[in-house]
This record gives C-alpha cells, structure tokens and sequence, in this order.
C-alpha cells in the first residue's frame, strides 16, 4: 500500500528535490487497488503524487468564478416530430458548439432507469472485493475491458483522485462474458441506447454544420465508441489535488453522464463555469478532433472535475471518434472552406493524433496546435 509521510499540506521545498515520485506511482500502480484503495486504508494525507509539482508551495483553491451564464441546456422532445422544432434544436445545437462547446440535453430517449442503473452498475464495480476487481487491473491498450486508475500515471505531473472501468463497445464490441458480471447487463443496455443517441448528434452536427446529416458519420467519426465508468472516491484533501486535470477530449464528441455530487466545471471566456448535475439530463462536449474538421466553427473546450470530501462521485463518459487502426485522413471538411478561407490544420489519421494525445497526458494542453498548418 502506498503511504505518504506529509506532515503538512504542502511539500516541504527541501524535500522536493528528494522525493522520488517514479518509486511512489509504481507502489500505488502495483497496488492494483487504485485511488479507493487509498481510501479504503483510511489515509488522511494524500501522495504527493497527487500534487502538481507547481503547487508544492502554495495551496491552491479550486473553486468556480461567479459567472452570469450557465451552460446551455437543449431539450430534444418532439424533435422527431415537428420539423420546425428539429430546425429551432439545430440552431441551438450549432450556437452552443460555437460559444461554448458544452451543452446538457434533456428528454434524450434514454430512460431515467438506464441512466440510474448504469450510475449503480458502475459503483458496484469499483465497490466489490477488492480481489475480485484486481483481476480486472490493467494497462494493456488491446484489452478491450480494463480496470485502472489514471490512463497516464506515468506521463502526468499530477496523479488524479480517480479509477476507472474501460469498454470499447466499437467497432468490436466484447462479449458479454468479457464484461465483469456485477454490471454486464446494464453495460450493454446502456451501450446500445447511448450508441443510438451519438448517430443522432452526429446528424444534428452535421446539418448544424451546414452539411447532409449523414455527412460526419459517413466520414467514419462514430466507428469506433469507448465507455468510461469514472470513480472518484472522497478526498481528505481535495484543496491539494483535482479529480480530472484541465484537459480536452481526444474524440469527435462525447457523451458524459454524471450523478448528483457536481463537480465537472468548464473553462469558458477564461473563467471555470460549474456544470450542475441535472436530473436525467445528459452533458455533450465538443472534442478535438470535431474542432478539427470543423476547422474551428466548433469548439473542444478545457474543462475538468474537482475533487471533493464527499463521495464517491461517478461518471459515465462515452467517446465517438474514428477508427485508431484505419488509414482515413481527417482534416478540414472542403465545403466549411469557402474562397479565402484556408484550413488551420493539416491531414491526420486517428492513430497519429490519440499517439501524440496519450504519450503527453492530462498535462493541461491541447493536443491541437501540434497539427495546425
């Protein structure tokens, strides 16, 4: 078990240039119990491998700035049914991509029992024995269910208070025996249900757009379809840490359920803005590669997840991008180039761009400028 011998909330300067953080991120790795295990050792100081090394001499408060806007909240009822209200959600769809890249929808399709028993699901997962859910522990990037905390544990400055539960669902979904059996069921409801409300974005963005509805998905952008069950455990300290660092999303879009704990905040107009849990409502934000092709006219916005004394806050995140193992090339889409409009980015596949993504981590950039023209 990892254990932290901090006898105050920062990190003695003297002591910086002695702590071997390689030793402690692979003692908690080995542990195999991730971030609860932590909690469950009834720890009252966190690492210091969950201190950013900038901030070992000064606490850090992490709260939101008043902001007189909110996120917008889009309602998708009779969308199927009136066409002028399918005009007036594409309008409000394209407007919330361009100003803020987040928006929460509400009356999805998605019934409020899939929603809460996929919540449940996942916290069954992180809350069964312990031994049982080590077997579950991995790193290997071809598996396509995984249990781990922190995808780049060895990349990052910061370790976040998190776990997570892994599934890519697409193009190769598992079979349900290679799903844990505490939440096999309610992973593959959810999966089919959440799949079918990404084509439907996807046809919203694209007219929002400008463009046929099917012209992302004919362009591969939901071939491929990743789900993440996060678990963020109470923090005994969360001034000194965060549960997600700032980052953006390496994908077209994504589909975030969140319980009622709050916490998720988005950085608009440089002020981090609260993302308030709505009861059965669901977050979309825009990702980068969406930017990408949209050379721009939508935007992958920073935004990140606090940590806190209550808990456990969970989380379920579902990417939609392209496939990794495909030669397609992605770059600005022709017909958002007018005359005199040149493209801001340069051709990539997939591979290239989750590549760079995941060899730097959650280190608060933007993978974007690195393939900009």
């Amino acid at each position: 078990m990892v254990s932290s011998s901090r006898s105050s909330d920062k990190i003695p300067a003297e002591k910086v240039s002695d702590y071997d953080r390689e030793s402690e991120v692979k003692s908690f790795d080995d542990t195999k119990l991730g971030v609860k295990g932590l909690v469950d050792a009834g720890l009252t100081k966190i690492p210091w491998m969950f201190i950013e090394e900038r901030q070992t001499t000064v606490m850090i408060t992490w709260g939101s700035t008043e902001s007189p806007e909110s996120v917008p909240v889009i309602d998708f009822k009779d969308m199927d049914k009136d066409a002028a209200v399918r005009t007036q959600i594409i309008k409000k769809v394209g407007e919330a991509c361009e100003k803020w890249g987040f928006f929460q929808v509400v009356n999805h399709g998605i019934p409020e029992s899939v929603l809460n028993g996929i919540i449940d699901g996942i916290r069954r997962f992180h809350e069964q024995d312990a031994e049982t859910k080590k077997e579950w522990y991995s790193r290997d990037p071809q598996k396509k269910v995984k249990f781990n905390s922190n995808f780049d544990l060895y990349q990052s400055r910061m370790a976040n208070w998190r776990d997570t539960l892994g599934c890519t669902i697409a193009p190769n979904p598992p079979n349900p025996e290679q799903l844990p059996a505490v939440c096999r069921d309610i992973v593959m409801e959810y999966s089919a249900q959440v799949v079918k409300l990404g084509l439907t974005l996807f046809q919203l963005l694209s007219e929002a757009l400008g463009l046929h509805p099917n012209h992302l998905k004919d362009m591969g952008c939901a071939e491929s379809i990743l789900i993440l069950g996060h678990y963020y455990p109470p923090c005994p300290e969360p001034q000194l840490t965060l549960g997600t660092s700032s980052h953006t999303d390496p994908d077209f879009f994504t589909i975030l359920l969140q319980d009622q704990i709050g916490g998720l905040q988005v950085l608009h107009e440089d002020q981090w803005v609260d993302v308030p849990p709505i009861p059965g409502a669901l977050v979309i934000n825009m990702g980068d590669l969406l930017q990408l092709v949209s050379n721009n006219k939508f935007k992958s916005i920073f935004h990140r997840v606090l940590a806190k004394h209550v808990g456990p806050r969970i989380s379920v995140a579902c990417f939609f991008r392209g496939q990794q193992n495909s030669t397609r090339l992605y770059c600005p889409i022709k017909e958002l180039l007018p005359e005199g409009n040149a493209p801001i980015y340069r051709e990539t596949t997939i591979n290239e761009y989750l590549t760079y993504y995941y060899s730097k981590g959650l280190d608060g950039n933007s993978s974007l400028p690195h393939f900009k023209l």
